[in-house]
């Protein structure tokens, strides 16, 4: 399953909007298949803040750990957030899903 961010928006800042971000793709999330990945895709997200990310990603990252795959990540804010969130998890992206790009 592929969740494109940039039909949410491209400007990703608060906690309560990330939180409400995440209720509406867990809805959809609830069909998913035991085995399918989930490929959350940033093409076009100009800023994202550890805020939105941490509603939003963390709960994939706890709940889907290895399904849940990265993509498009090259923008700063997107690489320095990622970056936040593995260090607050203490949990990493797959490594071979998130490159960072420098």
């Amino acid at each position: 399953m592929i969740i494109k961010i940039e039909k949410l928006g491209t400007t990703f800042i608060s906690r309560p909007a990330g939180k409400k971000a995440f209720l509406v793709v867990k809805k959809i999330l609830k069909d998913l298949k035991e085995n399918e990945i989930i490929e959350v895709d940033f093409e076009g997200v100009l800023t994202l803040t550890s805020g939105w990310g941490d509603e939003f990603l963390t709960p994939l990252l706890n709940t889907y750990g290895e399904r849940l795959t990265l993509k498009n990540t090259e923008n700063p804010s997107v690489q320095a957030t990622l970056e936040i969130l593995q260090k607050i998890a203490g949990k990493k992206f797959n490594p071979e899903k998130f490159l960072r790009q420098i």
